[in-house]
């Protein structure tokens, strides 16, 4: 299992990967903003959109191959105000159905907590489907639930249902995903 991240023209080069493996994870019932069914054009679209996010140090996106094979992603949204550069949300986590089960999650969630540290941010940020498989993984990975907000999103099937926010200091040199909490003082 190779984990790299793409530059905007990389991006593009797998777009066709990517969609189906977005297309998969909502029509698998996975909330990831968008309803089922996913219509292709729409995905390629939204794909499409991301390179310049990328290009511009807006996003930062990897991918997961199991050989020549997209199996997984994880984005890095970094926000453009002064006051919050520290900071970066963590986006799209998605893993192909056949590989699930298997680490490779937990495996993208380190590979950009640790870029993320290196990269100077110190503080990531998410929202999920509360009581969604993505919750546990987040919850076994260190990161800290804040609360859930109710009604927040619709799921792939337009059920509204509530959302949990999750926050995760990190630092560099301690090793992937390591918290800043947890980091002895002195």
């Amino acid at each position: 299992m190779v984990i790299d991240r793409v530059d905007g023209p990389q991006l593009l080069f797998c777009v066709e990967e990517l969609t189906d493996l977005l297309i998969g994870t909502v029509d698998g019932g996975a909330s990831v903003g968008f309803l089922a069914p996913l219509d292709r054009a729409t995905a390629l679209a939204w794909w499409r959109g991301r390179a310049a996010a990328v290009d511009a140090g807006e996003l930062a996106v990897w991918v997961a191959r199991d050989g020549k094979r997209l199996v997984g992603t994880v984005s890095l949204a970094f926000p453009d105000k002064p006051n919050s550069r520290h900071r970066a949300e963590l986006v799209k986590l998605m893993v192909h159905h056949e590989g699930r089960g298997q680490g490779l999650g937990r495996r993208l969630l380190a590979t950009v907590e640790h870029a993320a540290a290196e990269a100077g941010v110190t503080l990531l940020h998410l929202d999920t489907e509360t009581d969604s498989p993505a919750e546990f993984l987040y919850n076994k990975a260190g990161w800290t639930r804040i609360g859930k907000i109710p009604d927040y999103a619709a799921d792939p099937g337009g059920t509204l249902r509530p959302t949990s926010i999750y926050y995760k200091h990190v630092r560099a040199g301690a090793g992937a995903g390591a918290s800043a909490e947890a980091a002895p003082t002195g």
